[in-house]
């Protein structure tokens, strides 16, 4: 069984407010071992919702909505589901007497308007909204051959939606599914490699159809690996996981460097703390970001110590015993181990990390230029000059990761 979630709103076609409700729903729905196949946001207009609904009908065994349960002449939900689904509406009396009570308890009268809260489409029935004037619609339809999709429409309200769904919805998707299955994750983050390359190190493993299935998304040059199983409980669910974890663990060893929400500063922090050391940075290129990534997932007393921010040749006499580079020298030339080296000294730390210049763009079709990195501790350094290219909207922040990915993989053991 899958499942589609609908939201309804000009306020959300717009982009004035961000969706949050389709990804809590999709959790939820997850949670009970439904899978979402499809997610819909649509306006305030009739035609368009009840074209909506009746797609949602013909292709999700369930379909939760919400918005369009107001009173005012844009909240068309009801409406739309009468003419989707043929169907006349009617007045719930229960359902008008709460309306009227809640009025009542808040010392003000009922608009003639609110009424119309309390018409359903025939067949359908009540999800009670205990501190809302907008109660639910559940609603069944039934399908040649197959078997009947049913509605579950909420109103856009969170705090009102969230409670219907745990008081009613809820226990009542998890009594038409059967048995009861729940869906769970596990997210592997990776660094080092692109995403078509870390593809192949692995076997077979995001072909389609494959249980557990593994996803792969890239974020601001993270690999996210994100496993999934469903099964009758959280523990089965991860024993099925787990076959699947190692292997991306065996295939792609040190390019790994956490799970769920880690950050590459977090595993640094995590390697050096569990050492008992500490890190400074001095940067050109990322202005300062490494420093800050470093700073927030070290605390006020972690293994992070302090940094320099260069701006150009000048600025680097704040380094003792650093010569500015002479004019002309390109950006990859730097000798940015020197920088880390006298970092390390001025600091007192284990560790430095030094970033140099951004080089400077060429025009289109010449060969990128290189970015100069170090990583310098007692007894040695190394640089690396990774190349400096790709999406510009990208390139601060996979530089800054970069960096801290030469200090995390000469902290990992072979």
């Amino acid at each position: 069984m899958h499942a589609e979630v609908v939201s309804i709103g000009d306020e959300l076609t717009s982009g004035q407010r961000l969706d949050t409700n389709s990804q809590w729903l999709s959790e939820r729905l997850g949670e009970l071992g439904i899978r979402v196949l499809y997610h819909s946001t649509v306006g305030d207009d009739l035609e368009a919702n009840v074209r909506v609904f009746r797609e949602a009908f013909d292709r999700a065994d369930f379909i939760v909505c919400t918005g369009g349960l107001g009173p005012t002449a844009d909240d068309l939900t009801r409406q739309a589901l009468a003419e989707a689904t043929g169907r006349d509406l009617v007045q719930d009396d229960t359902a008008l007497a709460h309306i009227q009570a809640l009025f009542a308890r808040r010392q003000r009268p009922m608009p003639d308007r609110n009424v119309c809260q309390a018409l359903f489409p025939v067949g359908s029935n009540v999800i009670p909204n205990p501190h809302g004037t907008a109660p639910g619609v559940d609603i069944s339809v039934a399908r040649e051959g197959r078997t009947a999709a049913r509605l579950f429409a909420l109103p856009g309200v969170p705090a009102e939606m969230v409670e219907m769904w745990t008081e009613t919805v809820g226990p009542a998707l998890a009594a038409a599914t059967g048995e009861v299955r729940v869906i769970r994750h596990r997210r592997i983050k990776c660094f080092g490699v692109g995403e078509s390359d870390l593809e192949q190190m692995l076997p077979d493993l995001i072909q389609r159809g494959r249980q557990p299935s593994v996803g792969i998304t890239v974020s601001q040059a993270t690999i996210t690996l994100r496993i999934t199983a469903s099964g009758r409980n959280h523990d089965e669910c991860l024993a099925a996981i787990e076959p699947t974890a190692k292997t991306i663990y065996d295939c792609l060893g040190s390019v790994v460097f956490g799970e769920e929400d880690d950050e590459l500063q977090q595993a640094v922090i995590r390697q050096l703390r569990s050492r008992g050391e500490t890190v400074a940075v001095v940067e050109w290129g990322t202005g300062g970001l490494v420093a800050d990534w470093l700073s927030v997932a070290s605390g006020s007393d972690g293994p992070f110590r302090g940094g320099l921010v260069i701006g150009d040749r000048d600025a680097l006499v704040a380094l003792p015993s650093v010569t500015a580079p002479a004019a002309g020298i390109v950006a990859w030339d730097f000798d940015v181990a020197s920088w880390a080296e006298a970092c390390r000294h001025q600091f007192a730390t284990d560790y430095a990390i030094a970033v140099g210049p951004f080089p400077v763009a060429d025009g289109d079709g010449q060969e990128p230029g290189m970015l100069p990195l170090a990583v310098a501790w007692k007894g040695g350094t190394k640089m690396a000059t990774p190349a400096f290219a790709g999406h510009p909207d990208i390139l601060k922040a996979r530089s800054g990761k970069q960096a801290l990915n030469l200090l995390r993989l000469h902290l990992t053991p072979d």
